[in-house]
């Protein structure tokens, strides 16, 4: 199946054939000349969806240079034309959302639905982008504020692109998550070369696609796929690359900023995010909060609910609640919207199941779960889970929710304090300034009041601190990395003569 056939198929008839894909270079579809692929297949079944190329360092030398080459020619179009082109890829994405849909649900194993959602949310974002990217400003400053200097001294600051942005994305949301780097790396006036992920590269290739027919001119965006073991760390180093874009594990996410040298960062990493319940909290929503957060995707989501911290006197009502909820979501098959579905990989399976089995063999209690089929892991629920175990602190991403009981809202902050993580914390109770002063308390990039942790909405500062990232995301914040102030300073040695004769 060629790749622009997308706007001729239907949910229905999407698979019937594999997805065979090319890189792209310079607005053509090129195969490697390596002749190596990857195969992409479906994590609940096994089916082979498609593969892409698995590229070299020389073809991704290729991409990188022709994305050099281009810049001069993209940093001359106006705002106003970098926006009409970011609000025409939006349409595109919102007329193919069903079969773009079906495409990421089928090679990362997401419910239909959410994965719908995904490419909805896509498009959103490149139209919220393309509007704050015409609202940014620059500023004129006299030097007259510090002593010795006067109103004949003016700084004109403006902001220019940073040249060659490298956007990895990561396979929980491979278009979303890939898309949130692009648009603002363009807006901003810089050129972009995409390096998917391997398992979930095939949806955000049709980039490639959507933004050519939106008018982005060839060789602004590039796609390059492969092994990250293979091209990862030369694409990283290159030094015609001028910032890093990344979301992925904070181990490949540490790898990275050692490599890359003096190159801006921008990195979204892991989480272990802690939900505080106290006392006083409204149960039934905090409990609808903590299971849609903890298990939607099946946990695979750096911000997920991943520890929950309840209050004696609440814990076991709050326990009850989590498990009846917990019983009644669905598992099985993405194409049905089964609430859980398969894990990405075998290997990522065994990963979870090891961290439920260090639990219950230092004592935790299994409420519900522990049960598995092929790669999927049914909803698992750990009460008396201690700090002694490895489910304490270590990032599961997956269907796994510990309870770790505390006695006190200071004992709650040291724990969530500890971990090496610092993406959000969740506070639940009615008290309002409680809330605000546990809030200050916690070492983490958000903190979420009566809400589950979340991404968004995307014009949200969205950040993480110790092993959770670096950088500040969100389109105004993302465009504002992407680009960088430039500052021209006016020398004005004649205008002091205009008001010599003033006589006051």
């Amino acid at each position: 199946m060629m790749i622009d056939e997308l706007e001729k198929i239907s949910d229905s008839s999407i698979m019937r054939d594999n997805l065979d894909f090319r890189f792209f270079l310079a607005g053509t579809w090129k195969n490697s000349s390596s002749g190596k692929t990857i195969e992409i297949k479906n994590p609940y079944n096994q089916e082979l969806i498609g593969t892409v190329s698995a590229c070299s360092t020389e073809e991704a030398d290729q991409v990188i240079t022709i994305a050099k080459e281009n810049l001069e020619c993209w940093i001359e179009k106006t705002q106003r034309e970098r926006a009409d082109i970011l609000r025409n890829a939006a349409k595109l994405m919102k007329e193919w959302a069903d079969p773009l849909g079906y495409i990421l649900m089928k090679e990362i194993g997401k419910p239909l639905k959410s994965a719908k959602s995904e490419i909805i949310r896509t498009s959103e974002l490149f139209e919220a982008t393309a509007e704050a990217g015409l609202q940014q400003e620059g500023e004129a400053i006299y030097g007259d504020t510090f002593k010795g200097f006067g109103k004949d001294k003016i700084s004109m600051t403006y902001r220019v692109p940073l040249g060659v942005i490298l956007c990895i994305g990561p396979f929980n949301y491979p278009f979303n998550l890939t898309g949130s780097k692009i648009a603002p790396a363009l807006m901003a006036g810089n050129t972009v070369v995409v390096k998917p992920p391997s398992q979930g590269a095939i949806t955000p290739l049709f980039f490639g696609l959507i933004l050519e027919k939106a008018g982005l001119p060839p060789g602004v965006m590039n796609i390059i796929t492969g092994r990250g073991s293979e091209i990862g760390d030369y694409l990283v180093q290159h030094p015609l690359v001028n910032m890093i874009s990344f979301t992925g594990s904070s181990e490949t996410g540490k790898h990275l900023a050692n490599v890359a040298g003096m190159k801006p960062l921008l990195l979204e990493l892991g989480g272990k995010d802690a939900a505080i319940v106290l006392d006083d909290a409204n149960l039934e929503l905090t409990a609808d909060a903590i299971v849609s957060g903890a298990f939607s995707y099946s946990g695979q989501r750096c911000t997920a609910v991943k520890r929950v911290l309840p209050m004696p006197g609440i814990a076991d009502q709050l326990i009850e609640l989590a498990k009846n909820k917990i019983l009644n979501l669905k598992v099985g098959n993405p194409e049905e919207n089964a609430n859980i579905g398969p894990l990405i990989s075998s290997h990522q399976c065994d990963y979870v199941q090891g961290l439920i089995d260090d639990a219950l063999e230092k004592g935790s209690t299994l409420i519900c779960g522990n049960k598995r089929e092929d790669n999927i892991m049914w909803p698992t629920l750990l009460d008396n889970v201690t700090t002694e175990m490895r489910i304490a602190w270590e990032e599961p991403f997956g269907p796994v929710l510990p309870f770790i009981r505390v006695h006190s809202a200071e004992e709650a902050i040291e724990i969530s304090n500890k971990s090496e993580y610092g993406l959000q914390g969740m506070i639940f109770t009615e008290n309002i300034d409680l809330a605000f002063n546990i809030a200050q308390e916690l070492e983490v990039g958000t903190v979420q009041v009566n809400g589950k942790s979340e991404r968004g909405p995307d014009h949200f500062p969205f950040l993480g601190t110790k092993s959770s990232g670096l950088g500040t995301q969100g389109i105004k914040y993302s465009i504002e990395a992407m680009s960088r102030p430039k500052v021209i300073v006016m020398n004005l040695s004649e205008r002091g003569k205009l008001v010599k004769n003033c006589k006051y």
